[in-house]
């Protein structure tokens, strides 16, 4: 099944992952401004700067991909959805293991809080890019690796939220799965001849868009790359 997210323009479905402090942060924003439409705010930078890392942002043209994986009872999960949206975030994120009750009381705090621009896109995390078989086994979980994934992704679409994070190997699957206009963002995307790092399901760029990723994040092969700009500039071209 086709996903609807291919008359984008690439450098608009790439997000640029800034794992990394305030300053570093900004001053990669500065160099990719023009260039990327996303960049992501994961919990390093969030914890430390809060909602006014995502207001700098913001001033600077970027979409914010707040990265935050939020997991615990729904009341809780709907505030803290309702305070990511109100702080301007494009994207926000829970695990789908938290279940369709947190993840229906997320989409209900989005919504609440959504300013003029819009409730942010809700995703569901599936299971972590860094995880393989043999982790899932070890905090219990017994099925496949695609069984696992595929089963999170249903209870995702019965929330009736945005799409799933999951890694590009299962893009394909989540795509039949969950129709042309879910959003599916996969991390653990990196260009050929980069290195995994922490990663263990990977794929290039191409490879992921080709099965049905709308979205990726790029990390580290973008913002530790001697000209970051050139870097990005570079994934596009491949694509």
């Amino acid at each position: 099944m086709l996903s609807d997210f291919k008359g984008i323009p690439a450098k608009d479905r790439i997000i640029v992952a800034f794992d990394c402090d305030a300053a570093e942060a900004l001053r990669l924003a500065d160099v990719l401004q023009g260039k990327a439409s996303w960049v992501k705010v994961g919990m390093t930078l969030y914890y430390a700067e809060g909602p006014a890392i995502v207001a700098q942002l913001k001033r600077r043209g970027f979409k914010v991909f707040l990265d935050l994986k939020f997991h615990d009872i729904p009341h809780q999960v709907e505030g803290a959805a309702a305070s990511a949206a109100a702080s301007g975030a494009d994207m926000v994120t829970m695990h789908a293991s938290g279940g369709v009750d947190m993840m229906r009381a997320a989409q209900r705090g989005a919504e609440a809080a959504a300013g003029a621009q819009g409730a942010p896109i809700t995703l569901g995390i599936t299971v972590l890019t860094s995880m393989d078989e043999p982790t899932l086994q070890r905090i219990g979980v017994e099925r496949p690796m695609a069984e696992q994934v595929g089963a999170l992704a249903r209870l995702a679409q019965e929330a009736g939220i945005s799409g799933v994070v999951a890694s590009p190997q299962e893009a394909g699957m989540l795509r039949e799965i969950l129709g042309p206009d879910a959003y599916i963002v996969t991390p653990g995307v990196r260009p050929a001849g980069s290195a995994k790092g922490d990663q263990s399901r990977v794929a290039t760029p191409a490879q992921a868009f080709e099965a049905g990723a709308s979205h990726i994040v790029v990390g580290r092969p973008i913002t530790q790359a001697e000209d970051p700009a050139a870097a990005f500039d570079a994934i596009v071209s491949s694509l």
